[in-house]
This record gives structure tokens, C-alpha cells and sequence, in this order.
């Protein structure tokens, strides 16, 4: 999980930053592939933990 919060961290300073300074506007598409990725991660992490006992 922390490394879920540190992704979405990272995504949302590369984002305000790339749409606040003209001329950065690469940093925010580097904050939506880093978001991606961090969403990817989080359902694998989910999906891996659900198991069925019997």
C-alpha cells in the first residue's frame, strides 16, 4: 500500500507541474502513464489476494 501512495504522490506533483510551467507539458504525460501503472499494480495486488478456503 505504500507503494500505491508513493506512485499516486509522484503522479499527482508530475501533473501539477506539468500543467502549471508551459514547456513541461511532457511531465504530464509521464504523471498519466505513472498513474497507469499504479492502477495496474493495485489490481494485481488485489486480485492476488482474494483466495477461496474450503
Amino acid at each position: 500500500m505504500t507503494t500505491f501512495l508513493l506512485l499516486l504522490l509522484v503522479a499527482v506533483a508530475l501533473g501539477i507541474t506539468g500543467m502549471t510551467i508551459s514547456g513541461l507539458s511532457f511531465l504530464l504525460v509521464i504523471a498519466v502513464i505513472v498513474l497507469i501503472a499504479d492502477l495496474v499494480l493495485l489490481g494485481a495486488r488485489w486480485g492476488r489476494g482474494r483466495r477461496v478456503t474450503r
